[in-house]
């Protein structure tokens, strides 16, 4: 296990605020903004879904810290959740996004109490949080909840992989192409509010790496950037830019869950 304090210094730049989610009583959202479980059979969601609690994620807010129980799990449905991992000096590294695709926490039905990551809000949103308990019984009832949780953990294992490699072998330039389309496919709009120092700290590189690598794509028109706030202006050109490690991520995440999207009308 890491220590816990140190760790909470390490990114205290993206830092708002540590307190612990806060229900909303009145809202307009939907766990069916979450493509996993608007992807369960209407029985399965009906079960659960008095289970489910709203809560508000704010930028930088730590979900879950290196070696820490996991009482709860999450099901982003605004909100992107970043997993880093921690080395013993501080410095931190991306291995995965979490966003309205997926849920955080699938080392608690995997076998584990714990996990080796940590889980950071990278852009603040909304999403949706069980007792790790309750997830558990619904995982061992052995049904829809069950294969969808294993499926999504094979994609995200994929992910994970993906990036280890991308990390090693790409250009920053390629990388920040990668990230920005993951981030993309779990927003909504094409817009994303993250500075160059937190993205370096995302992709574990120089900040300066990363200023070059973003002044080359907004020379090339193809985004904009400003004061910590991104806009992808041209997504088609940014994709013949990204290496194929983001198409493997994508094509893998489509293959084992083509049913994600489906509307069920709950």
């Amino acid at each position: 296990m890491y220590d816990i304090e140190h760790t909470q210094t390490l990114r205290c730049s993206m830092i708002n605020a540590y307190s612990a989610p806060k229900t909303v009583m009145s809202h307009p959202h939907s766990p069916q903004q979450n493509h996993l479980l608007d992807a369960l059979p209407e029985s399965d969601y009906t079960r659960i879904h008095a289970s489910l609690e709203y809560v508000s994620m704010p930028l930088g807010q730590a979900l879950y810290e290196s070696g820490g129980q996991l009482q709860h799990v999450y099901f982003p449905t605004t909100a992107i959740i970043s997993l880093l991992y921690v080395l013993e000096n501080g410095a931190s590294a991306e291995i995965a996004v979490v966003g309205n695709e997926g849920v955080l926490g699938v080392s608690l039905f995997m076998g584990g109490e714990t996990t080796p990551s940590r889980a950071v809000v990278q852009s603040a949103g909304f999403g949706y949080r069980m007792r790790a308990t309750l997830l558990k019984q619904e995982f061992n009832r052995g049904g829809p909840m069950m294969h969808l949780l294993l499926r999504y953990t094979q994609a995200l294992i994929t992910q994970m992989a993906q990036t280890a490699v991308c990390n090693r072998h790409h250009s920053i330039e390629q990388q920040l192409c990668r990230w920005l389309l993951l981030s993309l496919d779990r927003l909504a709009a094409d817009d994303l509010n993250m500075t160059q120092e937190l993205i370096a700290n995302m992709l574990g590189v120089r900040r300066e790496g990363v200023t070059e690598a973003a002044g080359k794509l907004q020379r090339a028109g193809l985004i904009e950037y400003s004061r910590g706030h991104i806009r992808v202006l041209d997504r088609p050109k940014l994709e013949l830019r990204v290496c194929e490690c983001y198409q493997v991520v994508k094509t893998e995440f489509d293959r084992l869950l083509p049913d994600m999207h489906r509307n069920h009308g709950h």
